[in-house]
This record gives C-alpha cells, sequence and structure tokens, in this order.
C-alpha cells in the first residue's frame, strides 16, 4: 500500500465545505482498498458510504486495481449525491437465529412494550470523531410518514426541512424500509431484501444461471480497466461460506445504517436486532455504559474478509444506538460515533427548538 497515496485521500476531510456524509463515503472507498490490497481473490466495488465491507461485489465503481484508483473514486464520491433506485428482491439464505437470543428477546420486549409515540418524528444526532481529529456531526430527522431529511447542524437541518428536501429514496431511507419490515415479516426475506439494499449487490439476490450470467456480465464489462491495472485473471464468483460472509456483511452494515437514520423508531430498532441476530460472526454480551445496561454486539473480522472489525453499543432495555467503534487500521484512522436519540415534531425543528 502506498502511504502517499493515502494521504492524499485522507485530506478529504479537511476540504471545506466538505460534508461529513462526503467524507465518510470517501472512507468507505479506502476501508475497502485495504481489504482489497490484502490476499482475498475476488475484486471489492464498495457502497458508497463509509462502512466497511468484505471483498467480493460490485458496485458503481471499481478498486480492485489499488489504492490510486480508489483515492480518485474517493474524490468522485465525496461530491456524489447519495441517492439509489428501489432495490429488487434476492435470495440471500438466511441463518437461524436461537429462540434465546438476547437480540431476538430485546427485539420482541421493543415491539410488545411498543405504543403510541409522542412527536411525529425521530432525530438522531451523530457524532463521529475521526482519528482524533475534530468531530463531525451528522442530523438525521425521519418522519413517521417515511419522510428523511438531512444536515450537519441546526440550521442546515431546518434547511433541508422548509425546502422539503426529502431524502426518501436514498440510502438510508431504504435500509430503514426494509427494517421496518423485518420487525414482523419474514427473517429469510427480510435478510434477502437488506443484503441487496444497494443495486451494485443484486447479483446477491439470485441463484444459478441468474447469478451466474449477472456476474459474468459485470466482469466483461470491468476486465479490460482490471487487466490494463495487473490484474491476471477475472475474479471468480463467491460461492459457498465465501458467499454467506458477503451477505452476512451486506446485512450488518446495512442494518447498522438503518438503527443511525430510523432508530427512534422502536420498530425500526426491532427489525435491525432480529437481522443482527441472524448473522453469527456478531458476539453480544451484557455491557454497562454510562452506568446504563447496555448489549455490545462485536462484529469480528471475518465479517470483513479478515480485516480489522466493529464494536456497536446498544441500550440492554431500549435498543438505541449509543456508541459505533471501528479500529485504526493501517492508515485509515479509527472511528468513533455516538448517538443522540429523541422523539421531536416537524414543527419543533420548523422553529429550530430542539
Amino acid at each position: 500500500m502506498n502511504v502517499d497515496e493515502m494521504d492524499l485521500v485522507s485530506q478529504l476531510k479537511d476540504a471545506d465545505p466538505l460534508r461529513p456524509e462526503a467524507y465518510q463515503r470517501a472512507r468507505a472507498t479506502l476501508r475497502a482498498a485495504m481489504a482489497e490490497s490484502g490476499p482475498a481473490p475476488v475484486t471489492e466495488f464498495p457502497r458508497a458510504r463509509w462502512r466497511r465491507r468484505t471483498v467480493g461485489t460490485w458496485g458503481k465503481v471499481g478498486i480492485g486495481a489499488g489504492v490510486a484508483a480508489a483515492a480518485a473514486v474517493a474524490v468522485v464520491l465525496a461530491a456524489t449525491p447519495a441517492t439509489r433506485p428501489a432495490a429488487p428482491t434476492g435470495s440471500a439464505s438466511a441463518q437461524a437465529p436461537g429462540v434465546t437470543s438476547p437480540l431476538m428477546i430485546l427485539a420482541a420486549h421493543i415491539t410488545a412494550d411498543s405504543g403510541p409515540l409522542p412527536g411525529n418524528a425521530s432525530l438522531i444526532i451523530k457524532t463521529q470523531t475521526i482519528g482524533g481529529q475534530r468531530p463531525d456531526v451528522v442530523y438525521s430527522l425521519y418522519t413517521d410518514s417515511g419522510a428523511l431529511y438531512a444536515g450537519d447542524d441546526k440550521a442546515t437541518l431546518m434547511k433541508a426541512v422548509a425546502r422539503h428536501q426529502n431524502l426518501a429514496d436514498g440510502m438510508d431511507s431504504r435500509d430503514v424500509k426494509v427494517a421496518l419490515y423485518a420487525a414482523a415479516g419474514n427473517l429469510t426475506t427480510a435478510r434477502k431484501q437488506m443484503a441487496i439494499v444497494s443495486p451494485g449487490d443484486f447479483w446477491l439476490g439470485l441463484t444459478g444461471s441468474a447469478q451466474r450470467a449477472a456476474w459474468d456480465k459485470e466482469i466483461a464489462k470491468e476486465w479490460p480497466t482490471l487487466k490494463a491495472k495487473g490484474m491476471k485473471t477475472p475474479p471468480k464468483l463467491p460461492t459457498g461460506q465465501a458467499l454467506q460472509t458477503i451477505i452476512n456483511n451486506r446485512v450488518w452494515n446495512n442494518s447498522v445504517e438503518a438503527l443511525s437514520a430510523g432508530g427512534g423508531n422502536p420498530q425500526v430498532r426491532a427489525g435491525v436486532l432480529r437481522l443482527l441476530s441472524t448473522i453469527p460472526q456478531v458476539a453480544v454480551a451484557k455491557s454497562t455504559t454510562g452506568g446504563q445496561a447496555t448489549l455490545t454486539l462485536k462484529a469480528g473480522s471475518a465479517l470483513f474478509g479478515g480485516s480489522g472489525g466493529e464494536v456497536l453499543t446498544i441500550s440492554a432495555k431500549t435498543g438505541m444506538p449509543i456508541k459505533d467503534t471501528e479500529p485504526a487500521q493501517g492508515n485509515v484512522p479509527s472511528s468513533v460515533s455516538t448517538y443522540k436519540v429523541t422523539r421531536v415534531t416537524l414543527a419543533t425543528i420548523a422553529s429550530g427548538r430542539f
């Protein structure tokens, strides 16, 4: 890995007026590139968000050629709107959670206790610190009617609401919709839908000859570029456990994003917990955070192609997100996110009383 290339893209964080979400999306490309620089045999085309993914899938841009290509991609992503069309259903197989899974138990408790909610929207303020630098803040407002507004401070959130800048067709909103279905719907179907939220992952929802054809089509389109960058043989279609790991990786990443955007809704939290309970690489332990009972969900390195890991801390009573930590990896710094979740009304947002 070339340090200068990594340093080049790390400077994106200091570019003004680069929004926090844009840097996070660029950072996703770098983390995927780092995984790609390892021994994994399959090319990674990352979802345009900061979350780390395993190698072995396709998206809008390729980075299998190396970190230098990822640097260029990151710059593009930083200026590209984060929207995408609806995803099709698929055939990602499910893992059966145990009846005593603490996540399933908590999800059932949340569903049983959920009743009329105050207000008409949920506000999540996410504060992310990357490598000890100045924290970035993202305000996500998810309304009970399904609208999603975002800003990086109170003023920009108020402006987004006033201008009706609804991101309901964006990435996070798709994740939230699947989580809402997962709260009471068929868990196998929910896993399929969550795994293929990104159009670049559509092949994960296919099987047999259809999946092979979709994979081969993408390979044929990208192969001239990959070959020119030094790849000797075309990437092979992942199968067996490798394929299941990729599916589980997508379910984890997209579920945590749903929690980050819509976690103020108890049904979103219940759906996310049910989905995460199906991932065998996730260990759950009781903990205490700030004097309150919590659950610590540790996603091991196996979920990320042997590269790094992630720890999510949630309330043991409500499932509310509290903290999300990714360790440093090479020249990509650590990331620590904390969450403040409240119920509000659109009127209070419009007036600035929040």
